[in-house]
Formats: structure tokens, C-alpha cells, sequence
């Protein structure tokens, strides 16, 4: 760290050095242990079997289908082509309810397919999607339900199971953030027809670039490895339509490589977590997102809500001070995928359904973690933001005194 704040001037944003010399990142990538991942790297190079279903692809399927307590575990080659297959495995078609509080991919894997993604909004508490409100988006044409588990809390499981039974619609669940976590003590990729894992490299879990699908039921895993491999069944022979969706074996031999220090990263996560709820509890017009200690959970993210009526400073100014101070955080996931094309264009009036949505986008923080930062570099991120809090009726006159001065040189 190079400096201590003492006064606004002291702001990079205001011409001073930044707080940290190179960027800190949300979801910058763990590495686990360096020399196993080069020796399975060396394995691989010298049977010359880079993927088509080779022996890393497998063993990786087995440990997670067995950390899982799950039947099937199938690898992808990404989150969102894992999304894409479940899906059309599950024969999903006219319209499927998601939350718009989800990263883009979620919709976009039902659009792709020519699937219309109908916008439930979030519970203001949770961020989770509200139950309350998803039987009046069911109309003759939905079939099934897409839930996101966000921020490493599950969804409300039970309850989207009995809507799903009682419409007989699917249930798919984006697992994207929740490997590792429990729901009611039971891992999740247990719950729905199927659940989908991003390993991409931002994930504290991760294969450099992959994905999963996990479900218990044994016919769907099987036309799922069809889908994932061009349909074939055997050398030659192609019995299913399907696409390339298989996992190569570099990527496999990090997610082992990962597994294996899995147990630490999550540790690495929870010591960051307590110690940003340890600096930032009790200042003033900030909610950090607290996990539930009767759960099992990964501590992946940080996320922080800004009330700026007593923060007395805009979520996106506070974003600007942490961005020129090299702390580059993010708005999860801003302005809402409601409001993304062709989203925005297909459904233009969909925020009039979604208010808790529209108000939480524009509220939320997320804060950088993982094993790429420390307890100091921790405790500055939160000496930014406490200090910008401490001044923030200075810094937000200044803010507008700096852009006033800026729009009259241009």
C-alpha cells in the first residue's frame, strides 16, 4: 500500500497515486499447487489425449459426482453451453421463469433456443427469487423454471419444487455460484431435474474454462453425454442430435489440481470475509451480505448494499473512488438483464414487474477476495471506503465541481 488517506486531495480520483499499485480484482483466479498441475499437464502431453472423454475428463467427473453425493456428473466445456444442453435435454420451449438478478448467460442459453425468459423479480433480503410472485407469470406456454442460486445462497428450493410439481414444469437450477454449498444440509446439485456449475477461471473453483451438470436421474445424464459429444454413441454411430460441449483435459487437470486445495480456498474466502465484515460492520449506510452459519458455504463473494441516503454518497461514486484507487470492484450484476438486449427491446416495460430488482441493481457492490489478496490489502479497501463515507458530502462536491470543470474544457 502507498499511502495512508488523510484528506479528499489524497483520492486518486482527485490526481494522487493510487492506493495499490496493481489492480485488485473480484474473482481474480485461485491456483492451487502449481507442480501437480504441471506434472498432469506433462501426463497429458505424453499420452498425447487432449480430450474426447480422456482419463482426467473422467476421474474429474468421479470426485465431484462423489463430493456431490450425486449420481451423475457430466463436464463441460463451459457454464453456458452447460446451461444450453440442459435445457434443450430437458426439452424446455416457449417460455421459462428466471430471475433478471443473474449474470446474462442464464437468459441467454433460453434465447439462444428461441425460449422466451419471463422476469421474476427478487426477494429484497435474499436477492433471491421471490416465490411469491412466480404463479402469475405461468401462462399456457411455460414449461419450466430456472432458479439461481446467487452469491452462494441456494434458492428456496421446496418451494420452487411444489410450484414446478403442482404446474408440472421442469426445474433447472444455475449453480454457477454455489458449488460447495448446502441447501437444508444437502449439497447442492442434488435438487431439481438438473443443476449447472461454472468452473470459469473468476469462480473460486475453477478449470480454467468448464462447467458441469449434475442430476440424479439416470436418463437425462445419459442423453446429456449424447448432446455433449456430436450425438455419438460409439465410434461411428450418432444417434441423438448434440453439439461440442466436452471438457478437454488441460482443463480437467486444473479442476483436479483446484479440488485438491479446495478446502483452503474456501477457508482463504471465509478468514476474507469475516475480516470486510469485521472492518466495515457498523459504517454507516452499509449492509454487507451475510451467509447462514447452518449452511455449508464457499464465502465466495463479497457484496455490499449502499444506502446513499445515509451513506450521503452514490453507489457509483463509491465505485469510482475504489476503480482509480486500482480496487476494481463490480455491480452484480448492473442494470439487470431485464434491461439488456434484446431484452430491453422484446420486453420493454418488464422493470414495471421487477421494482426490487431495479432498486437492488443500483445498489450493490461486490468487493475483491480470494487468495490473491490479504489482510492488509483488505484493510485498505476498507480504509477507502470508510474514508469516502467519513467525507462524503466533500468528495461528492468536489466530484461534481471536478465533471463541471471537465464539460467546460471540452
Amino acid at each position: 500500500m502507498a499511502k495512508t488517506l488523510k484528506k479528499i486531495s489524497d483520492l486518486a480520483l482527485f490526481g494522487a497515486a493510487p492506493f495499490f499499485n496493481q489492480p485488485l480484482h473480484v474473482g481474480a483466479p485461485n491456483i492451487g499447487d502449481r507442480q501437480v498441475l504441471l506434472q498432469r499437464i506433462n501426463d497429458l502431453l505424453d499420452r498425447r489425449r487432449f480430450t474426447n472423454n480422456g482419463p482426467f475428463v473422467r476421474e474429474f467427473e468421479k470426485r465431484l459426482a462423489d463430493y456431490l453425493n450425486v449420481k451423475h456428473v457430466i463436464a463441460i466445456n463451459n457454464g453456458t453451453i452447460a446451461l444450453e444442453i440442459a435445457i434443450r435435454a430437458l426439452n424446455l420451449k416457449g417460455e421459462v421463469i428466471v430471475p433478471a438478478m443473474t449474470f446474462v448467460a442464464t437468459a441467454h442459453s433460453l434465447q439462444w433456443q428461441q425460449i422466451k425468459p419471463v422476469f421474476c423479480d427478487i426477494d429484497a433480503n435474499s436477492y433471491l427469487m421471490d416465490v411469491t410472485q412466480i404463479e402469475k407469470l405461468i401462462t399456457p406456454l411455460t414449461t419450466g423454471i430456472i432458479g439461481v442460486h446467487l452469491w452462494a445462497r441456494a434458492c428456496n428450493v421446496e418451494e420452487l419444487q411444489n410450484i414446478a410439481q403442482k404446474y408440472n414444469l421442469k426445474l433447472l437450477f444455475d449453480a454457477a455460484h454455489a458449488f460447495g454449498c448446502t441447501y437444508k444440509g444437502q449439497m447442492i446439485g442434488n435438487f431439481g431435474n438438473v443443476e449447472v456449475f461454472s468452473f470459469h477461471a473468476t469462480k473460486f473453483f475453477n478449470t480454467f474454462e468448464g462447467g458441469a451438470v449434475a442430476t440424479n436421474d439416470d436418463l437425462l445424464a445419459e442423453k446429456i453425454r449424447l448432446m455433449r459429444n456430436f450425438g455419438f454413441a460409439g465410434k461411428d454411430r450418432v444417434i441423438y442430435i448434440g453439439t461440442n460441449g466436452k471438457m478437454s483435459e488441460i482443463a480437467a487437470a486444473m479442476g483436479l489440481t483446484s479440488f485438491e486445495s479446495l478446502d483452503h480456498f474456501i477457508a482463504m474466502n471465509k478468514r476474507n470475509y469475516y475480516l470486510y465484515l469485521q472492518y466495515l460492520r457498523g459504517l454507516n449506510g452499509i449492509k454487507i451480505m451475510e451467509y447462514d452459519n447452518k449452511e455449508q458455504t464457499n464465502y465466495q463473494y463479497i457484496v455490499l448494499r449502499i444506502d446513499e441516503r445515509k451513506t450521503k454518497i452514490k453507489r457509483d461514486q463509491l465505485l469510482e473512488i475504489l476503480m482509480a484507487e486500482n480496487v476494481i470492484a463490480r455491480r452484480y450484476f448492473y442494470p439487470g438483464v431485464h434491461r439488456m438486449e434484446p431484452y430491453r427491446s422484446y420486453q420493454p416495460h418488464a422493470g414495471l414487474l421487477l421494482p426490487v430488482t431495479e432498486r437492488v441493481v443500483e445498489e450493490v457492490l461486490v468487493l475483491p477476495t480470494g487468495s490473491a489478496i490479504d489482510e492488509q490489502k483488505i484493510a485498505g479497501v476498507c480504509q477507502i471506503i470508510s474514508f469516502a463515507i467519513e467525507h462524503a458530502e466533500k468528495i461528492t462536491t468536489s466530484l461534481e465541481e471536478h465533471k463541471t470543470k471537465q464539460k467546460m474544457r471540452a
